[in-house]
């Protein structure tokens, strides 16, 4: 179902004397939030909801506010940043304990559930150009810890404090001193790359500009970096009300692997579409939407 027929049965049902859902979807202020917080309005739709897009909220506290606040219904989250950022548990690289600790504390905690988690991996990653990693024979983590007094890593701020930046680092791979560590804007990140300001930058698994530079990301051998899978998290008081929003929503969980989406975050932010663009496109080519 399109947009346009979306209205159309809500004045259906209006005129029916049935006022449809109104469901307000949020999403942090940046391109793969916008994206996923566009499926999911999209797929709300589709099923018959009324949505209001609330999708540049802010940061996570800024988005956990208004879910709490009933500003909003649901947004996607990532459960590594609920694990450290929401709970303030220390790191895990296990996806399965991660997503079973971050459901139950938000339950008992907030009166929030979350939906089936995709199998995508927004985890922060090291990573470099192909040419470098050979020149330097750089493949994992371990080896950049050995190598790391002649190396310069660009990044942004929060990465020399988070327990998964480079503390954790410290103390999973052993001490270390950097060559230099460059603070950049997200969005520079791969420009000082490109431009050799930086022989790595701070990554994010999901990254379009991974695939579209051909970058090397540095294994983890040693089990640092907790999962960041996205899964939708909801209102405890409105799943009761409207289950079948579950049924929707996990429906799209399963097909947004690593793969789709570096495609689509690179469609936003390396190509300049927009999230509402590149999120019905795939929805309608999944076959999950009509045009």
């Amino acid at each position: 179902m399109s947009r346009g027929w979306a209205i159309a049965a809500a004045l259906l049902l209006a005129s029916c004397g049935q006022e449809p859902t109104l469901l307000r979807v949020g999403a942090k202020n940046f391109a793969e939030q916008q994206i996923v917080g566009e499926m999911y309005a999209l797929m709300l739709e589709n099923n018959g909801f009324t949505v209001e897009r609330q999708l540049d909220l802010g940061d996570t506290n800024v988005a956990m506010a208004a879910l709490e606040s009933g500003d909003i219904d649901l947004y996607p989250e990532y459960t590594g940043t609920a694990l450290m950022t929401v709970l303030n548990l220390p790191p895990s690289s296990d996806p399965q304990a991660v997503y079973d600790t971050v459901r139950q504390a938000y339950h008992d905690q907030f009166e929030l559930v979350w939906l089936d988690p995709s199998p995508m991996n927004n985890t922060q990653a090291l990573a470099l150009t192909e040419t470098r990693a050979d020149a330097l024979d750089l493949h994992s983590l371990s080896d950049f810890v050995a190598q790391a007094p002649n190396l310069v890593l660009a990044g942004p701020p929060e990465f020399e404090v988070r327990p998964d930046g480079l503390p954790g680092l410290r103390q999973v791979y052993g001490n270390f001193t950097l060559g230099d560590y460059r603070v950049v804007d997200l969005d520079r990140r791969y420009q000082a790359l490109v431009t050799g300001e930086a022989d790595l930058v701070v990554a994010f698994g999901t990254d379009g500009e991974i695939d579209a530079l051909n970058l090397v990301v540095l294994e983890d051998d040693r089990g640092l970096f907790p999962p960041y899978q996205i899964a939708p998290v909801v209102r405890q008081s409105v799943l009761d009300q409207h289950p079948e929003l579950a049924t929707a929503l996990n429906q799209l969980s399963p097909l947004l692997n690593d793969g789709v989406m570096r495609q689509v975050n690179y469609q936003v932010t390396g190509q300049g579409r927009s999230p509402e663009q590149v999120a019905r496109e795939f929805l309608v080519n999944s076959g999950l939407i009509a045009e």
